[in-house]
């Protein structure tokens, strides 16, 4: 994208199949900030760049509050400051996929237990 370039609100929304309540949403928590010019909003390579972390972040399961934090120190303190945090919230954040992950093995293993032994009492019926 051209350092020139700018999409407008729908061109957003477009872009990273999100919806205008969503995109609002986001510059009302400060996690965006277009341009505005009127009523019309206009996102430059900055906001753009944003909103790519912003939806990596929101796939990894980090909450908006947490994304939100994050940019606000590379802002603030710099690329390396914000590199360690990421490290830091990355591996928290793989721990606590990995617990998910495990609940959700367990909660498999027994629905197919139940499920199997509901087929076998109806496989006994007939």
């Amino acid at each position: 994208m051209p350092e020139d370039e700018r999409l407008t609100f729908k061109e957003m929304c477009a872009k990273f199949d999100v919806t205008p309540r969503t995109l609002r949403y986001y510059e009302y928590i400060e996690l965006l900030s277009p341009d505005r010019e009127g009523r019309a909003r206009f996102y430059g390579p900055r906001e753009v760049a944003r909103m790519k972390l912003i939806m990596r972040g929101r796939m990894f399961g980090f909450p908006l509050e947490g994304i939100r934090q994050w940019l606000l120190i590379y802002e603030n303190e710099g690329t390396e400051t914000q590199m360690r945090l990421w490290v830091d919230i990355a591996d928290k954040q793989l721990a606590e996929l990995a617990e998910k992950r495990r609940e959700l093995d367990e909660a498999m293993s027994e629905l197919k237990r139940l499920r199997d032994d509901t087929q076998k009492a109806l496989d006994q019926t007939t």
